[in-house]
């Protein structure tokens, strides 16, 4: 069926009164029970790895929603994308890779997990088929993976270039000691030194430490720091924060932030986090985005489903040009769901974010727009 009858059927979808969960043409159960979006003869395959059974199998069905409307916006002639249920397991994850593959899938998009994509890289690697997986842990690309959740490090250099920008110089880094802690110390260690600054101070704690104290002791090594990138969120965050400013005087050093602050109620409501920055996704391509998922599906996406509609448009992109990820976005990226990005052909993914400010009370402010990826600043 051509791309406007597709579009036509989408949009009667969307206007009904009360519609079931959309049924979209071409639509037929495969093995597994998961639905296939189905194409001309001799397509071009694609396989979305989704946890379709099990406890995150709304997730999964709505992150299918996203990539059949990706489907649907780079017009669907010749190419097609076959869901493969994971379980939500690396088990599960590896066996649909491998099925997939055994299928004719020339791309996989996803899996969810960071364990699930160390699970699917090995088949997918032999295969030589490129994986567009929906983690955020950086550690899982390269190999023919690509990463394309909003990574730390991501975060992370837009940050320290903004703040660098307005004169900051030494920057200090208070989080957990966890994978996510760990992960924000390296990347702060890597974009200081991309701008040739000194190296910052670091100090992670105990992921159960009491924040005002922690906030204490990572001052006593940073108590010259210009800006202070704060690890926590919710009211681990809003007490770090209020310890550090307290104990700081009348210089308090830029407090900076991560993208689980773009949604929390307890940073707005301190007052010595008004005003502090963290990057985040484009809000105005997202909102376009879950605008038009609210009209198909009469519900709002979960925040992932962005990362999915993203990687099903570029594998589509790729299978309809016969090209690879990278070369459909190496000259102008693509202008995603959560904004605008591009794929190295080493397996780094570059994403332009957002940079926002805390507002006291108020939803986060985008003080400057995502620029380019690529670009600098970005």
């Amino acid at each position: 069926m051509g791309s406007i009858a597709v579009v036509a059927l989408l949009g009667m979808a969307a206007c009904a009164p009360q519609p079931p969960r959309p049924a979209f043409i071409g639509i037929a159960p495969p093995i597994g029970g998961a639905p296939v979006v189905a194409a001309p003869v001799g397509p071009q395959r694609a396989a979305m790895l989704l946890p379709l059974t099990g406890p995150q199998a709304p997730l999964g069905q709505a992150m299918l929603n996203a990539g059949t409307m990706a489907l649907f916006d780079e017009a669907p002639q010749g190419v097609e994308i076959a869901p493969r249920d994971t379980g939500g397991t690396p088990q599960g994850a590896a066996a649909a890779a491998r099925a997939a593959i055994a299928d004719g899938a020339r791309i996989i998009i996803g899996p969810l997990t960071s364990a699930e994509a160390a699970a699917v890289a090995e088949p997918a690697r032999a295969a030589g088929v490129p994986v567009l997986a929906f983690t955020n842990d950086a550690q899982r690309a390269g190999g023919g993976t690509w990463v394309l959740g909003i990574t730390p490090q991501q975060q992370v250099r837009r940050v320290v270039a903004a703040a660098a920008q307005q004169g900051a110089q030494r920057f200090a880094l208070g989080a957990p000691d966890n994978e996510f802690g760990r992960s924000l110390a390296s990347a702060l260690r890597g974009a200081v030194a991309e701008l040739g600054l000194p190296a910052p101070s670091i100090a992670l704690h105990p992921a159960a430490a009491e924040p005002g104290m922690a906030a204490s002791g990572a001052r006593v090594s940073a108590a010259r720091a210009d800006a202070v990138l704060i690890g926590e969120a919710g009211e681990r965050a809003r007490r770090f924060a209020a310890t550090w400013v307290a104990e700081a005087g009348e210089t308090p050093p830029r407090l900076l932030g991560t993208s689980l602050w773009l949604q929390d109620g307890a940073v707005r409501n301190e007052p010595a986090l008004a005003g502090a920055w963290f990057a985040g996704p484009d809000g105005r391509t997202r909102a376009r985005f879950e605008a038009r998922y609210r009209d198909a599906f009469r519900e709002t996406p979960p925040r992932v489903a962005a990362t999915a509609y993203d990687a099903a448009a570029i594998a589509v992109r790729a299978l309809r040009q016969g090209a690879s990820p990278a070369q459909v976005t190496a000259v102008e990226g693509f202008a995603g769901a959560d904004g605008p990005v591009r794929l190295l052909p080493e397996g780094q993914t570059l994403r332009g974010l957002a940079l926002y400010a805390v507002s006291a009370g108020a939803d986060p402010v985008q003080v400057e727009p995502a620029p380019l990826p690529g670009a600098p600043g970005s």
